[in-house]
């Protein structure tokens, strides 16, 4: 058996930082579905804390809808909310797809559209019934 060189003749894959890969809209909405669920994660002991807080007494409750309250706790809220609906949209999205339903390009880059503009509205709209509720 002969030493055969190799060198220049495997196929190299490409590496992230000599930027072969670029990010395109589909991989932004996907990584967005990730990152979404895990917010949701973060945003269930905000969730827990909250309703420690209710059981533990009216000094703990208090304290949380205090928190919940502020600029900063209102803008986590929303940024659950938006969580929690921009994964529930790439659920449906998915959804639609193991039917299999909406599998040509245009009609993939509509439902990627829809996730996003339909999780910023229906957040949007969540937080303005419930101000107007409140």
């Amino acid at each position: 058996m002969t030493d055969v060189d190799l060198k220049g003749k495997r196929p190299i894959s490409p590496h992230v930082q000599q930027g072969a890969y670029a990010v395109t809209f589909s991989m932004a909405i996907s990584i967005s579905h990730r990152l979404s669920g895990m917010a949701l994660y973060a945003g269930t002991f905000f969730l827990a804390y909250w309703l420690i807080a209710l059981a533990i007494g009216p000094e703990a409750f208090d304290t949380a809808q205090m928190l919940w309250g502020s600029i900063l706790g209102r803008l986590v809220l929303m940024a659950f909310t938006w969580a929690l609906v921009h994964h529930m949209l790439g659920g449906i999205r998915h959804f639609i797809w193991d039917i299999p339903a909406m599998m040509e390009k245009p009609q993939i880059e509509f439902l990627y559209r829809a996730t996003l503009i339909g999780g910023i509205l229906l957040t949007v709209i969540l937080w303005v019934i419930g101000y107007a509720v409140m």
